[in-house]
């Protein structure tokens, strides 16, 4: 029983340390989740000037977007072919940034950074990840996300604990007995 007493002010101090990296880790998801956006809202100006350019040029011969993709299907030149499956690709994949930027502007500040993760552009997320920054949050939002880390933190070390303990009275029993 010594040993336990002597480690109860390591184990809080354990404790308070792992709560605290939980909250400064969680404290970073809506950071991260305003890089990740700014990040879409340059993908998206990007792709809009090239759908609107290619939507101009079909108007202008008479076509809307999907019979001007059509003819790009139906070409016998390969070329021509891989040039529309870019084209459907580019603006499929700014119809869908676009739809998650409007989901991200609607969404609570809290709960952005899970609508981030439901739905998230890989290319993105990747760059947004390898140039993220880490910021103090003064947001209540990164308040409330460090709040969040901090008790799963200390959660996660209070529970950690208490089994430890368990398994080493069990462990002291069965010596107790085995002596006796």
């Amino acid at each position: 029983m010594k040993a336990l007493e002597i480690m109860k002010p390591f184990a809080r101090l354990l404790a308070l340390g792992l709560a605290t990296f939980g909250g400064i880790v969680t404290s970073q998801a809506p950071e991260l989740t305003q890089q990740y956006r700014q990040r879409i809202g340059g993908a998206l100006d990007e792709l809009r000037v090239l759908v609107e350019t290619f939507d101009r040029q079909a108007s202008e011969n008479a076509l809307d977007r999907e019979k001007a993709l059509g003819i790009y299907a139906a070409s016998i030149e390969p070329f021509l072919r891989q040039q529309g499956a870019t084209m459907r690709s580019a603006i499929d994949r700014f119809q869908a940034l676009k739809a998650q930027d409007e989901a991200l502007a609607d969404a609570t500040p809290i709960l952005k950074p899970f609508v981030l993760l439901r739905d998230a552009d890989s290319a993105v997320l990747t760059n947004t990840w390898r140039d993220f920054i880490p910021a103090v949050p003064v947001s209540v939002p990164g308040l409330i996300w460090a709040g969040i880390g901090f008790a799963a933190g200390w959660f996660m070390t209070s529970l950690t604990a208490f089994l430890s303990r368990g398994a080493y009275r069990l462990g002291a029993g069965r010596r107790y007995r085995l002596l006796h």
